[in-house]
């Protein structure tokens, strides 16, 4: 096993911030050697829907910021995710209905069940001073 390799971003609210940090996860499996496309094209997924979720979803009108955590070997990736908004319960978010969704208007709302099934180990904890979603990717 490598030696993990770990990088802290702070994101500010700003239209497809979700880039950089994607952008640095990819520079990180370059690094390392990682060239399992599938593995980083669904870490990428993961990455994208976090941010996204924390930044328009955190309670907080204007959310200043969202810290991201990637910590990284040739085997496995961790992805930790927060922000400081209001919180919310996620058992109470029920999955959505594909057959409901599709003559829908709002075709949005996948977020969640997508990070659960593409993560092999994944875990949120929401309480009223912010969320912070744990998501753990094999790479191998």
């Amino acid at each position: 096993m490598t030696d993990p390799i770990k990088m802290t971003i702070i994101l500010p609210h700003i239209p497809d911030i979700e880039i950089v940090a994607i952008k640095g996860m990819e520079h990180l499996a370059s690094y390392l050697g990682i060239s399992d496309e599938e593995k980083i094209g669904e870490a990428r997924i993961l990455v994208t829907e976090a941010i996204i979720n924390a930044l328009e979803h955190a309670g907080d009108p204007n959310p200043d910021e969202v810290r991201i955590e990637f910590t990284m070997t040739k085997e496995k990736l961790v992805i930790f995710v927060e922000d400081h908004g209001h919180g919310f319960e996620p058992e109470k978010v029920s999955d959505p209905n594909i057959l409901t969704k599709i003559d829908s208007p709002n075709k949005r709302g996948w977020g969640l069940k997508l990070m659960k099934s593409m993560s092999d180990d994944f875990l949120i904890e929401s309480g009223q001073t912010g969320t912070k979603i744990t998501m753990i990717k094999n790479l191998v």
